[in-house]
């Protein structure tokens, strides 16, 4: 009869409101009952229920597929200087340009194997004419400090320079000797692709030649200058580059330059034109033969030998 339905109609709609309580109760529902305003998952979910409450079959809702996350393929850690070069430069065909691939790019490219020197030097041998090692500073991609030792010469020390080096008598109290240094700093330089302002000279006070499709010199960059608007072929030094393109002063006052904020600058330098620097290098670099000699896995120490060493350093040494 009419009246049994209505009956029938009623206890099934309390029962239904009984059940929506309890899911509101769970957090499934909101307390408004509506559920537009839930997450996707929870509103499927509390449907279920409800159309399990209610006897009847729960509704098929077909997944739909994520959107696929494109990821640009990263190199393997073995991957030689020329593979992350070219590598640089597929990333430039590929992008429109844009800053943000620029700053990006080295995320995929790995930016554990980069590391920034700096060295700071004082007199020694005759007149104090000898440079050799008093600090070294190393920092990774991000700028963060990994090593920052004061160094202990070989030779008694003969001048300072303290307006240049920052060294003073103070800050050999607790110097390690050159050789430990040496140890510790080859060490972390082994395999990386290491960035430095004239870096050259910091080579020769660690006594070491690295790699030069692994060397990344700041004061080298044509594309640096030019976008200083200074002449390629000018001797550039990495206080005016700090100044132009990084609007920041360094090397101010008389107390002598600090070797992390060195490394740090230069380090800020090659990420201004990193993918397009790589890129270059990419089609200037010739192959790099597979060897004892250059393989990553090689103890670096063997760049000390005297067979690596360039004729005119070795006189000078003598």
């Amino acid at each position: 009869s009419p009246q049994g339905r209505s009956k029938k109609k009623s206890r099934k709609h309390q029962r239904f409101m009984e059940r929506r309580a309890l899911l509101e109760q769970k957090g499934l529902l909101s307390p408004r009952g509506r559920l537009g305003s839930q997450t996707p998952e929870a509103g499927l979910e509390a449907l279920t229920e409800l159309t399990k409450a209610n006897g009847t079959a729960a509704p098929r809702c077909d997944k739909v597929p994520k959107p696929k996350r494109i990821v640009p393929a990263s190199l393997s850690p073995s991957a030689s200087p020329d593979s992350i070069a070219r590598h640089h430069s597929v990333l430039l065909s590929q992008g429109n340009g844009s800053s943000k691939k620029v700053r990006t790019s080295s995320l995929v490219l790995r930016p554990g194997k980069y590391v920034a020197i700096d060295c700071e030097m004082v007199g020694t041998g005759p007149q104090g004419r000898l440079s050799e090692l008093a600090r070294c500073s190393v920092v990774n991609y991000e700028g963060d400090v990994i090593y920052d030792k004061y160094v202990q010469p070989e030779l008694p020390i003969v001048d300072y320079r303290t307006r240049w080096s920052g060294i003073t008598k103070q800050h050999m109290k607790n110097a390690i000797p050159f050789k430990a240094a040496q140890a510790e700093i080859l060490k972390i330089l082994k395999d990386k692709i290491v960035v430095g302002h004239a870096i050259h000279n910091d080579f020769q006070a660690l006594k070491y030649l690295h790699p030069k499709d692994r060397t990344r010199d700041t004061s080298q960059i044509p594309a640096l200058k030019k976008r200083a608007g200074l002449p390629v072929r000018a001797n550039v030094s990495l206080k005016n580059l700090a100044r132009h393109l990084l609007h920041k002063k360094i090397q101010v006052g008389c107390k002598g330059h600090s070797s992390v904020e060195d490394a740090q600058t230069a380090m800020e330098l090659y990420r201004l034109v990193e993918v397009q620097w790589e890129k270059e290098l990419a089609h200037s670099l010739p192959p790099r033969p597979p060897s004892p000699v250059t393989d990553p896995t090689a103890d670096s120490s063997q760049y000390l030998d005297d067979q690596y060493w360039p004729t005119d350093l070795m006189a000078s040494s003598l």
